[in-house]
């Protein structure tokens, strides 16, 4: 049974309605969505969740959506979607120009919206010149330098400690099950479950306050382990 974690959605939408039906269609396509009401919450789930594609309304209470495009740019190369009721050729060029990927006119269908979405993840993937870096709680891990911090602090783990929490954290919130750990980290699912307790024990030990009881690396009983997706 596969595990891969869903493409993770920035949908930035100030009109409730219109958010929670395409929050709705989003995790109905197999998306996870992370909604958000205004450009401050949408900068701060972007460093959170470092989404794979924004979806992004222009119209925003506190600040014009244009502010939130360049800030993406600034940061990296995420796909920006533009959903906008603003059909100005005008409007259109300046944000494509500040680096919006697509620009998306309300009231639209939903069948195009997935396909422009589609597109975007595909023009993401072929993009993405680094590794991800994933952060949970007090906890980063920069997969690009294979390095962990935990409250800004380097933490020293072995290369089957790191494989481990990788695998996790590349799943993050999703929990990832004892075949598939043991194969992405030992190269098949026959090996010993033991190795795999032995490394999450250790793991919990560098990087739970309290390794009894664990808050970053939960059991999933019957399953696996999940890297609980913490705010920081």
């Amino acid at each position: 049974m596969s595990t891969a974690a869903p493409p993770t959605i920035l949908l930035v939408e100030d009109d409730p309605a219109l958010r929670t039906a395409l929050t709705a269609t989003l995790k109905a396509a197999g998306y996870r969505p992370v909604p958000a009401v205004d450009a401050a919450e949408a900068s701060r789930w972007f460093r959170h969740y470092r989404p794979d594609v924004i979806l992004l309304d222009l119209g925003l209470p506190d600040q014009d959506g244009l502010t939130v495009i360049a800030e993406v740019r600034a940061a990296g190369t995420t796909p920006i979607v533009v959903l906008s009721a603003r059909n100005a050729e005008a409007m259109k060029v300046e944000a494509l120009d500040l680096g919006a990927d697509d620009y998306v006119t309300k009231p639209f269908g939903i069948d195009e919206l997935l396909a422009r979405l589609r597109a975007a993840l595909r023009h993401g993937v072929q993009s993405r010149g680094s590794p991800p870096v994933v952060t949970t709680g007090a906890l980063r891990i920069d997969m690009g330098r294979r390095q962990v911090f935990l409250n800004g602090h380097a933490v020293s783990l072995s290369p089957k400690e790191y494989s481990v929490l990788s695998t996790l954290a590349l799943n993050l919130g999703r929990p990832v099950s004892h075949p598939d750990l043991l194969k992405s980290v030992w190269g098949s699912e026959k090996a010993d479950l033991q190795y795999l307790r032995v490394f999450v024990g250790q793991l919990r030990r560098k990087l739970e306050a309290d390794p009894e009881r664990p808050v970053l690396i939960i059991t999933q009983a019957g399953v696996g382990y999940r890297l609980a997706d913490l705010l920081g």
